[in-house]
């Protein structure tokens, strides 16, 4: 399963991604025979699916970017709603590689820890989390890319932090964008809302 936290970013941005998550398209890339994958990559693309790949090292943002493109029309058949829900699954896989993300019982905390890890991903500020209170945490993303690019990563975003929160027990869980970039807004923001948690839950 995937832990990739995002679709895309700015190729024109000399910034970078952990292998943790490059890993993850290229795996995804490689286990997908039946596509051309060359229509969607340039040149300089190529030697990543053929070499090994270091968890540990970073690599090219913008490889990175078309490596989502690609997979975003040929796997998820650029349905934005199927990437919000790979979002949601996201959190399980993301949780087994840092077992300390989810605090139970505290979303605040799980948010906060989410927005540490950030940093170990991205060497650039891909999302912002400027505010998180008990019921409420607003998102800004900032990738710097097209509207069809921006839309499809921030769908993803939203799916992973509505499953953080459920997954620290967070209840009446809603996520929704509060502006978004490609449909005109100066920026792309989202929210996370709950009302309360269950220690009961799994």
């Amino acid at each position: 399963m995937s832990t990739s936290l995002v679709v895309h970013a700015a190729p024109e941005k000399n910034w970078s991604v952990k292998g943790t998550l490059f890993s993850d398209y290229v795996r995804m890339i490689r286990g997908t025979k039946h596509v051309d994958w060359s229509h969607h990559l340039v040149a300089q693309d190529l030697p990543f699916l053929e070499q090994k790949i270091d968890t540990d090292g970073w690599y090219p943002m913008a490889t990175f970017e078309r490596f989502g493109q690609a997979i975003f029309a040929e796997v998820a058949g650029r349905d934005c709603e199927a990437v919000r829900e790979w979002g949601r699954m996201q959190v399980f896989s993301l949780a087994h590689v840092h077992p300390n993300l989810v605090a139970p019982d505290d979303p605040v905390e799980t948010l906060m820890r989410f927005k540490v890890l950030r940093s170990t991903f991205f060497d650039f500020e891909a999302f912002q989390i400027p505010s998180i209170t008990d019921g409420d945490a607003t998102l800004l993303v900032s990738y710097g890319m097209g509207p069809v690019a921006e839309e499809a990563a921030a769908h993803q975003l939203l799916g992973f932090a509505e499953g953080l929160v459920v997954a620290a027990h967070g209840v009446d869980v809603e996520a929704s964008f509060l502006e978004r970039s490609w449909a005109g807004g100066e920026q792309t923001r989202l929210e996370v809302t709950w009302s309360g948690v269950d220690s009961g839950l799994d």
